[in-house]
């Protein structure tokens, strides 16, 4: 594997910290910035909005960059807004801050994912996009809690300056590593108008793949978002405990990123049929046994592999399907995974907000794996050719 996909991975893990951690520093920025709880929250929000916008407008803005360019430029401004946000004592700017940064976040996604699978050969393909994703899964391990540390210790503008600096290694180790290829794919992405490109995401092969997709990350998130009220409440578990729940996920979505990477290329619809399968028993499992503290502990960990190993299989399902599309299929992968990152949350507050309890969201998770798992039946038996069909297939003219 090159190097260079490896410094992919890191710079992902430096924004996929900045993704999650403001969980854990809400109350801090709220306080200090003299602002209701609710209203901190929409930075989050304001964050998962700019990488839905931003993964297919700023892979189009950079479609004819140098890759190493685009990276580059993304990351600057990744640095940038998370200085400006350690600094500001408006709201405003910070809310418009966690948007640019979003907006950069989900450009530097598109095109890392797209120049990591074109720097290596097709049996390779997987295990680049499972190093690159990986970056998420060691932030949700390391950086998200490590985010919540510097928090308590030195307030929430600690954490926003770590990003920052993190961040630097990653852009002189891209400055070094990558190639200067255009589009961020390689040196034909240029030459394939996006008309083109268009008419193969928006065609029938790749729809369902990234409706599915949507629809299995809104099952993770939709109860990732409320673990700790589901094991203190409901599990009866301490305080204490949610941070090492948290790292168990993160370390559970590490290994199914690692073994999904290793068989995705090679058994691509198995990975995935078998993975959303596992994924619809193991949320319903935990919304009937959470009442269990060693139950829900020993699930955790094994729902993390399961849901990240099918996200990253999915991705890479989606590059392998779209090679007519060398800038726009990774943009796409990227906003199909953060659309399932909003609604899934939304639609577990919904549950919550109506009295269903503290379980709702793993309930609610069930019900997404159980539309993503029928939106993947009724497509597999669509393209199933008929017997007539088959009979002209199989006879030679």
């Amino acid at each position: 594997m090159p190097f260079a996909v490896y410094v992919l991975g890191l710079a992902v893990f430096a924004q996929g910290t900045s993704e999650f951690m403001l969980s854990g520093l809400l109350s801090g920025i709220a306080a200090d910035l003299g602002v209701s709880l609710s209203a901190a929250g929409l930075l989050t929000s304001a964050f998962a909005v700019g990488m839905v916008v931003g993964a297919p407008v700023m892979a189009l803005a950079g479609r004819t960059w140098p890759r190493r360019r685009a990276l580059l430029l993304f990351l600057a401004v990744f640095v940038a807004v998370h200085a400006v946000g350690a600094l500001t004592p408006s709201y405003g700017v910070l809310l418009a801050t966690r948007f640019v940064g979003a907006l950069a976040n989900a450009g530097f996604w598109a095109v890392a994912l797209s120049t990591a699978v074109a720097m290596v050969p097709d049996r390779l393909k997987g295990r680049a996009a499972a190093v690159v994703v990986g970056g998420v899964t060691v932030a949700c391990v390391v950086g998200v809690p490590a985010g919540a540390v510097l928090g308590e210790r030195w307030g929430w503008r600690s954490a926003f300056w770590a990003v920052a600096i993190v961040s630097l290694p990653a852009f002189l180790a891209v400055l070094r590593s990558i190639p200067g290829g255009r589009g961020g794919t390689d040196a034909g992405a240029a030459s394939v108008s996006v008309r083109d490109e268009l008419r193969v995401l928006t065609g029938p092969r790749l729809r369902p793949v990234l409706f599915t997709m949507a629809l299995v990350q809104g099952a993770t998130f939709c109860t990732f978002s409320y673990l700790e009220p589901l094991l203190t409440r409901e599990s009866g578990l301490g305080a204490g405990w949610v941070p090492v729940a948290l790292a168990l996920f993160g370390a559970g979505a590490f290994a199914g990123v690692t073994v999904a990477g290793r068989y995705a290329d090679a058994h691509p619809v198995a990975v995935v049929a078998t993975g959303m399968s596992a994924l619809t028993i193991g949320w319903a499992a935990l919304a009937l046994t959470a009442g269990s503290p060693v139950l829900a502990l020993a699930l955790v960990p094994l729902l993390g592999l399961l849901a990240f190993g099918t996200g990253t299989a999915l991705i890479t399902r989606v590059l392998s399907l779209a090679p007519g599309a060398p800038t726009l299929a990774g943009a796409s992968s990227t906003t199909a995974f953060n659309l399932g990152a909003t609604v899934g949350p939304w639609a577990g507050g919904l549950a919550l907000g109506a009295g269903f309890g503290y379980r709702a969201p793993a309930g609610v998770s069930a019900l997404l794996m159980v539309a993503a798992v029928l939106v993947a039946a009724i497509t597999a038996k669509s393209r199933r050719p008929r017997a007539g069909e088959r009979r002209l297939s199989g006879t030679r003219l």
